[in-house]
């Protein structure tokens, strides 16, 4: 199958043994319905894509129920590990991180519930790794709780099993020129949004933090740069987006043939999310679509 033929939200590709495994949020209906779990697929060139393998099928008795989102698989040591978020009864969003052998799975519950704050809505965590070898959740405190989202960062234990720091702020959405404030369909919120943060180290040796809000066009997909070349920053917003063409919650990665790609998502509305591959061009200040 193509790429055009998978419904698919937040599109994360795992490179290993010379092909490309894709997960993103692939639930039908990812907004109400009692979630289901996570796909997988595999492809040789990223154009033409093997048959879904169940990646993640929740457990009996597993706290999440709803809202499963945006599954981010990072190799780590000698195993697989998952980042993904959910939602359930007595829970608020968060990420969990689960455990595989291999990309394909299946997945098991690994982090002791959460490993964002309980008393915060939070979405989307990932991974990162500083100059210590010492891992990191980055993650959204989300928008419709506090109104202006952040994106934050904790430092997780060596195993992956639970957060030891507080979390530390990196930056708001209203921080980027080309975010704007919304109103939630429900009219119950109004805010700046923060989704789908990624981290990348560019071959120039800049590190980078892809995110997405909504910008006066839609969502769309932007990046900051840390000045200090750390996670803690700070961080200085691009001027303007990478992406905004109703597309975003993107990923780098270097394809085996060497193109610095971005994976994202678009259009935004269900059913119709897509991923699409775009190539990407290093710069002296950050990056450019090529």
């Amino acid at each position: 199958m193509l790429a055009s033929d998978i419904q698919i939200r937040d599109p994360f590709i795992l490179m290993h043994d010379d092909l490309y495994f894709m997960f993103g949020s692939t639930d039908k209906d990812i907004w109400k319905a009692r979630g289901v779990g996570f796909d997988v697929y595999k492809s040789a060139d990223l154009v033409t894509w093997d048959a879904p393998v169940a990646a993640f099928r929740p457990p009996e008795g597993f706290w999440g129920t709803h809202n499963f989102w945006a599954p981010e698989v990072h190799k780590y040591g000698d195993s697989f590990y998952m980042f993904a978020t959910f939602t359930g009864k007595n829970h608020l969003r968060a990420t969990a991180i689960l455990k595989a052998n291999h990309p394909y799975g299946p997945f098991l519950p690994w982090s002791d519930g959460p490993v964002t704050p309980q008393s915060k809505s939070c979405l989307d965590g990932t991974l990162f790794i500083d100059d210590s070898h010492n891992p990191w959740i980055v993650f959204c405190h989300e928008w419709q709780q506090i109104g202006d989202g952040t994106i934050c960062a904790s430092r997780l234990s060596d195993d992956l099993k639970h957060s030891i720091s507080e979390p530390i702020i990196l930056f708001s959405s209203a921080s980027a020129s080309w975010s704007v404030k919304i109103t939630s369909s429900s009219k119950q919120f109004e805010g700046y949004v923060t989704d789908g943060p990624f981290l990348y180290r560019l071959r120039s040796g800049k590190l980078l933090l892809l995110w997405s809000c909504i910008s006066k066009k839609g969502y769309c997909l932007g990046y900051a740069i840390s000045e200090s070349g750390d996670i803690i920053g700070p961080w200085t917003q691009s001027p303007e987006p990478l992406f905004d063409n109703d597309g975003g919650h993107g990923m780098l990665f270097r394809a085996y043939d060497g193109r610095l790609l971005l994976s994202l998502h678009t259009p935004n509305k269900t059913p119709n999310e897509r991923a699409v591959f775009i190539e990407l061009k290093e710069t002296e200040v950050g990056l450019r679509v090529k």
